[in-house]
């Protein structure tokens, strides 16, 4: 994984970081990071506050990428290493390649009201109930919902190109795959809308079409 950094502001990427991933303390599993400063300008973050606030959410912070000599410099003395070493990316290659094995899906059958959230960490999600506006369905897999679907449904969310969302009637407020996204305030086609579609990325674009 990588995290792009636009500030330096620690105490902003500490509350966007809650905000995001507070209600999901299993959503990383000292997973490695690549830090990508190429967006920061010329702030240089305090690396160490920076290592500490990561690892409290369980990623595990190893290299650094795209800054300033002066930065990549701080970073190194804080004992990440250079991103953009081959070496590097071929350690993560191989962690990764020890990942586990899938899991079965993850199966919720009770409605789900607005402000409710359900993370299916490492496997697919079945959802046999309503998604009600304002509710969140998150999985590293692929998301089936055998209902409405009017909340957020956000697919291969640790990366998963191949993920698919797919529903017996979408009228989704997002709908996200491997961190593409498009929300409600494109209409969906009127063919689709209230209707059974999958919801798959072709390109690095979402596609939609309807289920026969």
């Amino acid at each position: 994984m990588a995290l792009l950094l636009k500030t330096a502001d620690l105490e902003a990427l500490a509350q966007d970081m809650q905000a995001r991933f507070g209600d999901m303390p299993e959503f990383f599993d000292h997973d490695p990071l690549v830090i990508d400063l190429s967006q920061l300008g010329e702030a240089v973050p305090e690396f160490g506050a920076l290592l500490t606030l990561l690892k409290r959410h369980k990623v595990l912070p190893v290299a650094v990428k795209g800054g300033s000599q002066e930065q990549m410099q701080a970073a190194m003395a804080a004992g990440l290493a250079n991103g953009e070493d081959a070496r590097m990316a071929a350690w993560i290659a191989a962690r990764n390649d020890k990942a586990e094995p899938p899991k079965n899906a993850l199966v919720v059958e009770k409605p789900l009201r607005s402000g409710q959230q359900v993370y299916a960490k490492g496997r697919d999600l079945v959802v046999l109930s309503m998604v009600n506006a304002g509710a969140e369905v998150i999985a590293d897999g692929s998301i089936h919902v055998y209902a409405p679907l009017r909340g957020k449904a956000i697919a291969g969310a640790k990366g998963n190109e191949e993920a698919r969302i797919l529903t017996t009637c979408l009228e989704a407020e997002l709908v996200s795959i491997a961190g593409v996204y498009r929300t409600s305030e494109v209409p969906l086609p009127p063919e689709l809308r209230g209707r059974g579609a999958q919801v798959r990325l072709v390109d690095d674009r979402l596609h939609m079409n309807a289920l026969t």
